[in-house]
């Protein structure tokens, strides 16, 4: 395969990961997460900094927002290391308010596979 190819079919998976795991965060999907997560994966929000298990626990909770999506994404492959930014918009269920935040989701090639590493997101009562 060619540096092209694999650059492409590297995007494309990244791609994947970035909606999989939005579509995650919205519908309480623990299982999928737990799927490409990385054993050492930390996820930070203002205030909170949680391991895998802890975040898993937090996910598993009943959303308090719904209607995610995300804008401009852009991926940014850096060897065996990916950088997904972007900006993510909802609506909380207790108010009714649109809000947005942005994120980094940090990706790492491991034995072949990318797994997320580390995420961060600046949002307002995350």
């Amino acid at each position: 395969m060619s540096d092209t190819e694999q650059f492409a079919e590297d995007l494309a998976i990244l791609e994947q990961l970035n909606n999989d795991y939005v579509h995650s965060d919205q519908f309480n999907d623990v299982k999928r997460f737990s799927e490409f997560l990385a054993e050492d994966f930390i996820s930070q929000t203002p205030g909170v900094t949680r391991n895998r298990a802890e975040f898993l626990e937090f996910i598993a909770k009943p959303r308090p927002f719904k209607d995610l999506a995300v804008h401009g994404v852009k991926i940014r492959i850096l060897s065996d290391v990916a950088l997904i930014h972007g900006r993510a918009t909802y609506t909380l269920l207790a108010n009714g308010a649109d809000q947005e935040a942005l994120y980094t989701d940090a990706y790492q090639k491991r034995k072949g596979t990318w797994v997320c590493v580390s995420a961060c997101a600046i949002a307002p009562g995350a």
